[in-house]
C-alpha cells in the first residue's frame, strides 16, 4: 500500500489512530475520505471525523483539506420543528426569550468561565434564537465583579464555613435570582448563560419564587448536592442543590452571603422535584444523601442500559406524573458530555454523553412542552487548546439551539 507523505507522517505520530482510521475506511467503504479534495462525508465518516477532531489534530492533519467537506465545514440550517408554536406552553405570547449572562467564576478555582456568555453570543446565538421564532431580549451580563466586590466590602464576616468565596457567590446569585424571577413573572423564558454551576443557586431561587411548583432536570457528571458540612473541596459550584434543600441546609443564614435566601418567600426545592441525568462522579456523602432523600437519579450506567430515549421518558414522566402542566427547568453542565466532545471544562470526567445523546436530552424536554427556563454552565475555553475550546463553545451553542426548539425535522 502506497501512502501519501502526510499519511506516513500521521502513521508515525498517531499509529493507533491510523489503524482505527484504516479499519473504518475499509469497513464503511469510504475510501474517498482519504482524498485531499472533493470529499463526500457520509454519516459514518462524519462521526469518525468528529473522533479525529477530538484528538486535537490541526486542519492540516485531517485527510480533507479546508476546500473539501472536512469536519467543521459541514453545517445544518437553524430551523424549528413544525409543531414549534405548540411548545413552550409556559411562555406568554409573543414568545420572548431573555438571555441573561451570568459570568460567575467564584464557585470554583479556575478563571475563564466568565468568558463563555460573550463567546456564545459571538457564535451567532442571538440570530439563531430569532431564526427559531423567538423575540430576543439580550440583557447585559450581570457585573459580578462590581456586585461581589461591594458585597465583600460591606459584609462583616462572623463565621467562616467550608464554602469558599461564599459572600461573592451569594451576592452574585442574589442579583441573578431577582432578575430571573422578574422575567418569569412577565411570561418570558429565562436563558441563563454561565458561569460556573454555583449560579444554580440564583437561577433556582428566582425560578422557585416565581413558580414554586417547577420540576428540575439536572444534567451533570456531578450531583452538586454538597453542603459546607460535607463538601470535600469547599467549592460552591458543587453545592447549589444541597443549598436549595431544607433537609440538607435548614437555615442558609449560617452561610455568609446567603442571608437573603431566608428573607420573605424562602425558595426551596423538594427532593421529589429533582431528576438527575448523566451522573458518573458522585462524592461519598452525596451518595448517602441521594439514597436517603430518594432523589430520582439516572447515571451513565442507566443510560448505557436503557438508552437515552427511555431515560428521558422516565425523567419527564417522573416530574409530570402528578401535574402534567408543571413547568420544567433544565440545568445543563457541559461536563455531562464526554470530554471527547467538550474538553474545555473544569471537572471533565470520561464516559459521558455522546454528541447525539447530549442533543437528545434538550430536544426531548422541549417536545414535552413543559420547558420554562434553562441554563448552561461550566464552559471554560482557557482549559483546553484553541481547537478544544472552539469545539466546546460550539457544542454549547448547538445545545442551546436544541433546547430552544431547533429540530431535525
Amino acid at each position: 500500500m502506497r501512502l501519501h507523505a502526510k499519511h506516513s507522517q500521521f502513521l508515525t505520530s498517531h499509529p493507533t489512530l491510523f489503524i482505527v482510521k484504516m479499519l473504518h475506511v475499509t469497513s464503511q467503504k469510504v475510501a474517498q475520505s482519504l482524498c485531499p479534495r472533493n470529499c463526500r462525508i457520509t454519516s459514518s465518516s462524519r462521526s469518525y471525523a468528529a473522533f479525529l477532531s477530538s484528538t486535537r489534530l490541526s486542519s492540516s492533519g485531517n485527510s480533507c483539506s479546508s476546500g473539501g467537506a472536512g469536519y467543521g465545514n459541514v453545517h445544518h440550517q437553524m430551523l424549528p420543528g413544525d409543531e414549534s408554536e405548540n411548545l413552550f406552553r409556559h411562555v406568554a405570547s409573543p414568545k420572548t426569550i431573555s438571555v441573561i449572562g451570568a459570568p460567575m467564576t467564584f464557585g470554583q478555582p479556575f478563571v475563564g468561565t466568565d468568558s463563555s456568555p460573550a463567546l456564545l453570543r459571538e457564535q451567532g446565538l442571538l440570530k439563531d434564537l430569532s431564526s427559531l421564532g423567538w423575540r430576543v431580549e439580550d440583557i447585559p451580563d450581570l457585573d459580578f465583579n462590581k456586585i461581589c466586590s461591594e458585597a465583600v466590602r460591606s459584609h462583616h464576616l462572623k463565621s467562616k464555613p467550608n464554602a469558599k468565596h461564599s459572600i461573592e457567590v451569594g451576592a452574585g446569585n442574589g442579583a441573578l435570582a431577582n432578575l430571573v424571577e422578574s422575567k418569569l413573572r412577565i411570561g418570558r423564558f429565562p436563558l441563563i448563560l454561565g458561569g460556573d454551576h454555583s449560579i444554580g443557586i440564583g437561577s433556582l431561587a428566582g425560578i422557585l419564587r416565581a413558580k414554586p411548583e417547577t420540576g428540575v432536570i439536572w444534567v451533570d457528571a456531578h450531583a452538586d448536592l454538597n453542603t459546607p458540612d460535607i463538601s470535600e473541596s469547599g467549592n460552591m459550584h458543587g453545592m447549589p442543590l444541597g443549598i436549595m434543600m431544607k433537609e440538607l441546609v435548614p437555615d442558609r443564614r449560617v452561610i455568609p452571603g446567603l442571608e437573603w435566601m431566608e428573607e420573605g418567600t424562602s425558595p426551596r426545592l423538594r427532593p421529589d422535584s429533582l431528576v438527575y441525568v448523566g451522573l458518573r462522579d458522585i462524592d461519598k456523602a452525596e451518595r448517602k444523601c441521594i439514597r436517603e432523600l430518594g432523589i430520582k437519579t439516572f447515571t451513565m450506567y442507566d443510560i448505557d442500559h436503557f438508552g437515552i430515549g427511555c431515560i428521558m421518558d422516565m425523567a419527564i414522566d417522573h416530574l409530570l406524573a402528578r401535574d402534567p402542566n408543571r413547568p420544567i427547568h433544565l440545568s445543563y453542565d457541559i461536563d455531562a458530555v464526554d470530554p471527547l466532545h467538550a474538553p474545555a471544562t473544569g471537572t471533565a470526567v470520561r464516559g459521558g454523553l455522546t454528541w447525539r445523546e447530549a442533543h437528545f436530552v434538550c430536544e426531548h424536554v422541549v417536545k414535552s412542552g413543559a420547558l420554562a427556563s434553562a441554563e448552561i454552565v461550566e464552559l471554560n475555553p482557557t482549559l483546553s487548546d484553541g481547537q478544544g475550546a472552539s469545539e466546546t463553545i460550539e457544542l454549547g451553542h448547538k445545545l442551546i439551539a436544541a433546547l430552544c426548539g431547533e429540530c431535525i425535522l
